[in-house]
């Protein structure tokens, strides 16, 4: 049995599908971009902010399934420059310590929605 996860704390689907979905214990979310819930602004102009935007999407909908960002177990990157992974990285390693950090991959890819610089999704489970 599924059951879709959705919270006005993070951005809307723009598309046919859902921020998040519980199967089991499994919450699965979608991939989040630096829209701000609030303005619907879209912040692209400091890669710093649009990362940190990107994760407390992500950090709502995993707040509004009752869970928090330690049940993540893993994460998905798309960047759109391999040149910025550092800055990235460095902005993540705020939201995961080393030791309970989720396993991941990180992608260069040609394009993102809305052209933006890093779109993450995540897997987490409920223990």
């Amino acid at each position: 049995m599924k059951k879709i996860i959705q919270t006005k704390n993070a951005p809307a689907p723009i598309g046919p599908y859902n921020q998040a979905i519980f199967a089991g214990n499994t919450l699965y979310v979608s991939g989040q971009i630096a829209l701000d819930p609030e303005s619907g602004d879209l912040i692209t102009d400091d890669l710093e902010k649009e990362t940190v935007q990107v994760l407390e999407n992500l950090k709502a909908i995993i707040t509004e399934a009752g869970l928090t960002m330690d049940h993540i177990v893993k994460t998905s990157i798309f960047i759109s420059d391999m040149n910025n992974f550092g800055r990235i990285n460095e902005v993540y390693s705020r939201y995961f310590d080393s030791e309970n950090a989720p396993a991941r991959e990180t992608v260069e890819v040609a394009n993102l929605p809305k052209f933006v610089n890093v779109e993450i999704s995540a897997i987490a489970v409920k223990f």
